[in-house]
């Protein structure tokens, strides 16, 4: 098939373009062109958020699917329903399983749980855009298939908050901060393991006009995964427990995504994308994922940086609220 990808060298797309080059499809990324084009495929230089440059990137093609991984408003929503409408047999829009409900009502999540997060602005602007996209899947057929990933790693991406500071206090063998008291739930699914499933979602006409989460099947809680982590390091974490909401109050950034995602324990039924995609499943557990992690982090030493004023606000915390 011939496949658009707007985006295709992050975290989590870049693990899709590599199994769809694999797998023999003719692959399109359209991006800005920072990052160097991923072997097999062609690129076309544009601007996610400019419907312009979409425009004037694409010309007169057409696709069998648009995936787009760089969506965060509902205008540009709006726009990429306008400019695929009749040019793609199928959009793949990326939306977030932080859209479910929160507080969580009922677990597991399935993708009948209703959407609504007063905490976060990013997650209310994925529902906004959510529902554009059903309208127009309900007014004129538009052929959309939704995706609802969480919380989804790679090699270069850290789970933890604080990400290499908080691991380098883990070395340094100084505390680090984990919200609430370490042991809500948490999914986290690595990268390798949504391509398999979003991959095979390409031409499955069973998946147009669906929303579908993908994420693994394995539960942690957050002192597991600051534990596996450590584990990976070589380090036993001497972690203190913090309330989100402080956490909030003392470095603000962090506050959406905690308040409004990873304070709640979260478990996902997974039957829906086991179904669209026969076969699949999550083969690749955190233990694995978190030696990956440091290995990738510790091969160059230019990856290993460490936020000071992040630093800081760990030890006010620490010293605020440690034992």
């Amino acid at each position: 098939m011939r496949i658009l990808i707007i985006g295709g060298t992050g975290n989590i797309s870049s693990h899709v373009t590599e199994l769809a080059v694999s797998q023999g499809h003719d692959v399109v990324l359209l991006n800005r062109g920072n990052r160097p084009l991923p072997e097999g495929t062609r690129g076309i230089i544009g601007d996610a958020g400019d419907p312009a440059s979409i425009e004037a990137a694409i010309g007169d093609e057409t696709y069998d699917v648009v995936a787009n991984f760089r969506s965060f408003s509902p205008q540009q929503v709006t726009d990429d329903i306008r400019i695929f409408s009749g040019r793609t047999a199928q959009y793949l829009y990326i939306s977030s399983a932080s859209a479910y409900q929160k507080p969580i009502s009922q677990t597991p999540i399935t993708e009948s749980t209703p959407l609504r997060n007063p905490f976060w602005q990013y997650s209310r602007d994925k529902i906004a855009s959510e529902d554009l996209l059903v309208a127009a899947y309900r007014e004129s057929g538009f052929p959309v298939t939704i995706v609802r990933p969480s919380h989804t790693y790679g090699e270069s991406l850290i789970p933890l908050d604080g990400g290499w500071t908080s691991l380098q206090r883990i070395l340094d063998g100084r505390p680090i901060v984990v919200h609430g008291d370490g042991t809500s739930w948490w999914t986290l699914t690595h990268s390798r393991d949504f391509a398999r499933a979003f991959v095979g979602l390409f031409g499955n006409p069973h998946a147009l006009g669906q929303a579908v989460h993908i994420t693994s099947d394995e539960s942690l809680t957050w002192d597991d995964i600051a534990r596996l982590l450590g584990a990976a390091l070589g380090r036993e974490p001497q972690i203190v427990h913090v309330a989100s909401d402080a956490i909030a109050r003392e470095i603000p950034a962090m506050g959406p995504g905690l308040v409004g995602d990873k304070a709640h324990s979260v478990q996902f039924d997974n039957t829906k994308i086991k179904q669209l995609v026969p076969g699949w499943v999550a083969t690749t557990p955190f233990a694995e994922g978190a030696r990956e992690i440091i290995a990738w982090f510790l091969a160059d030493e230019s990856r290993q940086k460490v936020d000071a004023e992040l630093d800081a606000a760990f030890d006010r915390l620490i010293e605020k609220y440690g034992a």
